[in-house]
């Protein structure tokens, strides 16, 4: 079933459910199916399929996650078989895999070594009642193959046990950079290409109504000292992904797509590390952010020559400071070196009592911060900026080197 059929399937799964006797037994089965919700359970990013991003997830409607839940076990479990809409499973052996591969302990396989379908279709509902899900299901209604009282089956399963661990650090980032990764690139494109971005297809928040507004909320949200960021305009995530979609087609536009298979918040990455790539190579554009604006001229320069340079300049207020060895030293983990390397730039600019002192071996969100921090106030002196906090953190040399050479266009000026 195509996604964009979303909004069809489930009203004509509800109408289904609604329409049974026993309305009041149904009505709860509903209010099962608006829990399935990557909102509510965000470990169902997991679920984007191979070429897809989670802007394909989050326009599925709950009776089109729950079969992708239920495959996602079954190809974790090793199982060869898989289901579709809830039909042709009356046979009960995918829901015995499945259930042992929720409650391996309880649920054994021995129901798939039943040959008669209706003891086997008992055995499994005994599975189920171990885990206190033998609900809406009778061994007679699993053989005759009733899709509307599988998906209500399959849905409380999924509310008591959905079998996926919480999101680790790198997906929880992954996840979390939606909101802010591609307004920051649509920014960046509007900057290197003057006039390409076209601002009314940008998803804007419903407060302020201006791209003004957005910009001082992702400041907020980057640790501007603005007031309470919790009172900020902001955008859904899901209109949040349809704007890195848009990155994605500005970047296929001008051949930086670089063969990326992925769409929304997945090609994002790509397309901005290609545009990352575009403005470093391009130095020689009046608007360019790698340039040498000394000696009445502009020339290209180094990698080399801009990290002295950086050095350098970090140096003149604080002789001490650490400096980096290369734009994948591991210390620029911390922001540190940027926040030393603003306050040379601009004295004063960076308050001390914002700055957490933290080595590269420091707590995350203590490395975040100061990342944040930094690139805040890069903003405010009008920097180009083309990354995100975890990208400081996570120290992505080619992003280091455009932030760098952004801030050094700036010292020059």
């Amino acid at each position: 079933m195509r996604a964009e059929d979303g909004t069809a399937s489930w009203s004509f799964a509800q109408s289904r459910l609604e329409n049974r006797s026993g309305v009041t037994l149904f009505s709860g089965v509903l209010g099962l199916l608006a829990l399935v919700d990557i909102k509510l359970h965000p470990e169902l990013y997991r679920l984007c399929g191979d070429g897809e991003g989670i802007d394909v997830l989050l326009r599925l409607t709950p009776d089109q996650i729950l079969p992708r839940w239920f495959n996602y076990h079954l190809k974790a479990a090793g199982w060869k078989r898989c289901v579709n809409n809830f039909s042709h499973v009356q046979d009960g052996e995918n829901y015995a895999v499945l259930l042992h591969q929720l409650k391996p302990d309880d649920c054994l396989l021995a129901p798939l070594q039943t040959p008669d379908l209706r003891t086997r279709a008992g055995q499994v509902l005994q599975n189920a009642g171990k885990m206190g899900c033998r609900k809406y299901l009778t061994p007679s209604s699993l053989v005759a193959g009733n899709p509307r009282l599988y998906l209500a089956f399959v849905a409380n399963l999924f509310n008591t046990h959905p079998g996926l661990e919480p999101l680790d650090e790198q997906e929880a980032k992954d996840y979390g950079a939606i909101e802010t990764r591609g307004i920051v690139v649509l920014r960046a494109f509007d900057k290197v290409l003057p006039g390409s971005i076209t601002w009314r297809r940008v998803n804007k928040p419903r407060a302020g109504k201006n791209l003004g507004a957005y910009v001082n909320a992702l400041d907020a949200e980057e640790g501007e000292d603005i007031g309470d960021a919790s009172t900020q305009p902001k955008v859904s995530r899901f209109k949040a992904v349809e704007n890195t979609s848009y990155v994605v087609d500005l970047a296929k536009q001008n051949g930086w797509h670089s063969g990326c298979r992925y769409c929304g918040r997945q090609a994002c990455v790509g397309s901005w590390s290609r545009l990352a790539d575009h403005a470093a190579e391009h130095n020689e554009d009046p608007d360019g952010i790698i340039q040498d604006v000394g000696g009445g001229g502009r020339r290209p320069i180094s990698g080399t020559e801009m990290l002295k340079r950086a050095n350098t300049t970090a140096q003149k207020s604080k002789p001490n400071v650490r400096t980096i060895r290369s734009f994948k030293d591991p210390s620029i983990t911390t922001g540190l070196f940027f926040l030393d390397l603003l306050d040379s730039i601009r004295p004063g600019i960076v308050d001390p009592a914002l700055v957490i002192p933290v080595d590269e071996n420091g707590p995350y969100e203590d490395r975040r911060q100061n990342a944040k921090l930094a690139i805040s106030i890069a903003r405010k002196m009008d920097a180009l900026i083309f990354l995100v906090p975890e990208d400081i953190v996570d120290v992505r040399s080619r992003l280091i080197l455009t932030f760098v050479g952004s801030l050094m266009s700036i010292a020059q000026s």
